[in-house]
C-alpha cells in the first residue's frame, strides 16, 4: 500500500499559487497511480498550531480556533474546486491528533531521546511573557541578517533554536527583550547523525531535496528544542508547555492516515508500523524538517520511514520573487476562481510550465498563450474536430484501428509511466500533448471529409483510429485535466474516473457518440489585461476593494449598544470584559481596547456592536458579540452615534 502526503497548509491565510506547486502535482501523481491499479491513500490537513496563528488571532480579536476554522474551511473549498481529492483532510488541533502526538512524544521520552535543559530565552518585560518563534525578531547569529525567532527567513535560511537569536525585541509591542532562564525539552538529534547519512543515501525523491538535506547532515547537527511557551498547541506531558509545531505537524501524517484508514476500512499500521511505501510531497523550503527532523523522530519512536521526498521548485510571479507583502502573488480564490477561469487551465500550467524541481514563473500572458496555443489549438482542436465530424456523419463507429495508431498510444503510455518514476510530471503532460499533435496530423493527412464521399469504409477506419486516439487522450489527460476529461468521456461513453491506463489500448467493437461540445474556451486578451492590471495595482500598494452584495451585508445584525459595565481581564494587557445593553438583553463582550481606554471611562457610552457573531472564548472569558472600532496607529478607537439614539437601534 502507498501513502502519499502533502505538506500541511498553514491555517493562517488564504491559498495562493505557491501552495498549488505541491498539491496539484501530488494529486496528479495519485490519480495516475490509481489508473495503474496501485492501492493508494492520499492525506493532508491544516497545520493549526504555532505562534503566527496565535499572534494573528490576537490581532483579529478572536481565538486561535476561530481563525483556524476560517482557513481550514477555505482550503477545503479550494481543494474541492481544483479537483484535488484527499482521502482525508484533517486538522492538527483535533483531539485524535493530540493523542497521536503525545503517544509519539512519550515514546521518545521513554527511549531516552528527550531530555530537559535550562536555557536563556527572550522575555518581554512589558508584555510579561517569554517570546517564542514569531513573537520575537532580532539578528541571526550565523549571517547577521534580520531574522525571526525560529528561522533566518531573510538571510541564510537556517533554522534557529530558542535563545539563539541576538538583539531580540518583542514583535507585539516593539520593546527590547531581556533574557531569562527557563526549562525546556530537547530531542537528541545529534544521536541520529550516522543514521541520517545512511538513510539519505537510500532515500528516493527529487535531487533538490536530497542534496540540500545531505549538506545539512554533513554539517554539525544540534539537539533540537521541541517545546514552546504557548497555550495553543499539543500539551507536552506533565509540563506547562506545548510541543513545537514542527514536531506535531508532521505527526499529522500519521493521525490523518488513521482517520483515512478508519473511513476506508484499512489498517494504518501496515503503513506506519510495517512496510507501507510513504511518499511526501513538499515545498523546497521545508526540506530540512522532512529529511532530517522527521525521519529521526520516526526512527527514534520505531515507526516506518518515508521512502521518498518529492520537493517542488519555488514560485515566481511575473518573473519576480514571490512576495505577498510586495504584491507578487496570485491568490487562488480572489484572482483566479473569481475570474471564472477553468480550473483545469491552472492545473495544466502548474504541471506543464517546467520540471517539478525547477522554479515556476506564473505570468498571465504566458498562461493565456499556453491555454490558447496548446490546450485549445492542439488538444481541444483535435478532439472536437474528430468528435464533431464522427457524430455529424455516423454517431456510432465500428472500431477498426490502424496499427500505427495503437503503437503510438502504447509509446505515449510508456512515457507517462516512466515519467512518474522520475517525478517528471511535465513529461507526462508533454506526452499526451504529443499524442494530440500526432492525431491532428493523422486526421489532416487522411482527409476524412473527402474520403466520406468516395470510400466510406476507409473513412470509417480513419474515424475509428481517431476515436481511439481521443479515448486515449481522455484517459491519459484525466489526472491533469479532470473536469474536462470527465465531460469528454461522457461523449464517447467512458467512465474515466474509474478507468485504468491500459484501457487506452483496449479497442471496443463500436463507439456510440453523444453530441460533442467544445472542450476548452479561449482566454481572451481583455481578461488577461484585467488580471494584469489588478496585479499591478496590488504591487503599487493601491487598495484592493473587496465587493460584497447587499444580501451578504444584511446577514450582519448590527445594533447600537450601551456599555453598562467594564473591567480588566486578568493576565491580559489588551482585553476588557464589557457588559453591553443591546435593547432586549445585556451581552457580555470581550474587546481588545484596554490599551486605549480605562474601564471606568467606557460606562454609559453608546457603541456599534455586531450581535450575531458566533460566541468565542478569549483568555477563558466568553464573548457574545463584537464592538466595532477604528484602528489608528495600532490602537482601537471606538465609534459613537452623533446624537443619542435608542439602545438596540439597528444599523442599516
Amino acid at each position: 500500500m502507498k501513502l502519499i502526503t502533502c505538506g500541511l497548509p498553514y491555517a493562517n491565510g488564504k491559498a495562493h499559487i505557491g501552495h498549488l506547486r505541491t498539491y496539484i502535482p501530488a494529486d496528479i501523481y495519485v490519480k495516475y497511480l490509481r489508473m495503474l491499479g496501485e492501492d493508494v491513500i492520499f492525506v493532508c490537513g491544516s497545520d493549526s498550531h504555532g505562534t503566527p496563528i496565535v499572534v494573528n488571532a490576537e490581532q483579529a480579536n478572536m481565538t486561535p480556533k476561530q481563525l483556524v476554522d476560517i482557513y481550514h474551511k477555505h482550503f477545503q473549498e479550494i481543494f474541492e474546486k481544483l479537483d484535488i481529492n484527499f482521502d482525508y483532510y484533517g486538522r492538527t488541533d483535533e483531539e485524535y491528533h493530540h493523542q497521536t502526538t503525545q503517544e509519539m512524544v512519550k515514546k521518545l521520552i521513554e527511549k531516552g531521546y528527550v531530555y530537559p535543559k535550562e536555557i536563556e530565552l527572550a522575555y518581554c518585560p512589558k508584555c510579561e511573557r517569554f517570546l517564542p518563534d514569531r513573537y520575537v525578531e532580532g539578528t541571526c547569529p550565523y549571517c547577521g541578517e534580520i531574522a525571526r525567532g525560529d528561522e533566518c527567513d531573510q538571510g541564510c535560511g537556517r533554522h534557529l533554536e530558542p535563545g539563539e537569536i541576538l538583539n531580540a525585541k518583542c514583535k507585539i509591542c516593539g520593546s527590547k527583550a531581556v533574557y531569562k532562564k527557563q526549562k525546556h525539552y530537547f530531542f537528541k538529534l545529534t544521536e541520529f547523525k550516522e543514521f541520517l547519512e545512511g538513510y539519505l543515501d537510500k532515500l528516493k525523491g527529487t535531487e533538490n531535496a536530497l542534496n540540500y538535506a545531505r549538506q545539512w547532515v554533513k554539517a554539525e547537527l544540534k539537539d533540537w528544542c521541541i517545546t514552546r511557551n504557548l497555550e495553543w498547541g499539543v500539551k507536552f506531558p506533565n509540563e506547562d508547555l506545548v510541543v513545537y509545531v514542527w514536531v506535531d505537524a508532521p505527526i499529522g501524517y500519521i493521525s490523518f492516515t488513521k482517520k483515512a484508514c478508519e473511513k476506508l476500512k484499512k489498517d494504518w499500521k501496515s503503513i506506519w508500523l510495517k512496510d507501507g511505501e510513504i511518499i511526501h510531497f513538499i515545498g523546497l523550503d521545508i526540506v530540512y524538517h522532512h529529511c532530517i527532523f522527521w525521519p529521526a523522530m520516526l526512527k527514534g519512536a520505531d515507526y516506518n520511514l518515508p521512502k521518498a521526498v518529492v520537493a517542488s521548485g519555488m514560485v515566481k510571479v511575473e518573473g519576480k520573487t514571490f512576495s505577498k507583502s510586495r504584491g507578487y502573488v496570485v491568490w487562488v480564490e480572489e484572482d483566479y476562481l473569481k475570474a471564472g477561469l477553468n480550473t483545469d487551465y491552472l492545473r495544466y500550467y502548474i504541471i506543464n510550465y517546467t520540471s517539478h524541481q525547477k522554479d515556476l514563473n506564473f505570468s498571465w500572458e504566458i498562461f493565456k498563450d499556453k491555454v490558447n496555443n496548446e490546450l485549445i489549438a492542439t488538444l481541444g482542436n483535435f478532439m472536437y474536430r474528430v468528435l464533431h465530424f464522427a457524430w455529424k456523419n455516423s454517431k456510432e463507429i465500428k472500431m477498426d484501428v490502424d496499427e500505427e495508431v495503437m503503437e503510438k498510444i502504447k509509446e505515449v503510455k510508456d512515457k507517462i509511466v516512466e515519467s512518474l518514476n522520475d517525478w517528471e510530471f511535465k513529461v507526462a503532460s508533454d506526452a499526451f500533448m504529443e499524442l494530440a499533435s500526432f492525431g491532428n496530423l493523422y486526421f489532416q493527412n487522411a482527409k476524412p471529409w473527402e474520403l466520406i464521399k468516395k470510400d466510406k469504409e476507409k473513412c470509417e477506419k480513419v474515424l475509428s483510429s481517431c476515436l481511439q486516439l481521443v479515448k486515449a487522450l481522455i484517459i491519459f489527460g484525466y489526472p491533469i485535466l479532470p473536469k474536462t476529461m470527465v465531460e469528454m468521456g461522457k461523449i464517447v461513453g467512458i467512465d474515466v474516473k474509474n478507468s485504468k491506463i491500459d484501457d487506452a489500448l483496449k479497442v471496443d467493437e463500436t463507439i456510440a457518440l453523444n453530441k460533442p461540445k467544445v472542450p476548452f474556451e479561449k482566454v481572451e486578451d481583455e481578461k488577461v489585461e484585467e488580471l494584469e492590471k489588478k496585479m499591478m495595482r496590488r504591487i503599487r500598494g493601491e487598495k484592493m476593494e473587496e465587493v460584497v452584495d447587499i444580501e451578504e451585508f444584511t446577514k450582519l445584525d448590527l445594533r447600537i449598544g450601551k456599555i453598562v459595565k467594564a473591567e480588566k481581564i486578568k493576565k491580559s494587557k489588551k482585553l476588557l470584559k464589557l457588559e453591553v445593553d443591546i435593547g432586549n438583553e445585556v451581552r457580555q463582550v470581550v474587546a481588545g481596547i484596554a490599551e486605549s481606554y480605562e474601564p471606568e471611562s467606557l460606562v454609559g457610552k453608546l457603541v456599534p456592536i455586531l450581535v450575531n457573531l458566533k460566541p468565542a472564548k478569549l483568555m477563558g472569558v466568553e464573548s457574545q458579540g463584537m464592538i466595532l472600532a477604528v484602528d489608528v496607529d495600532g490602537k482601537a478607537i471606538l465609534m459613537h452615534p452623533e446624537r443619542d439614539v435608542p439602545v438596540g437601534s439597528k444599523i442599516r
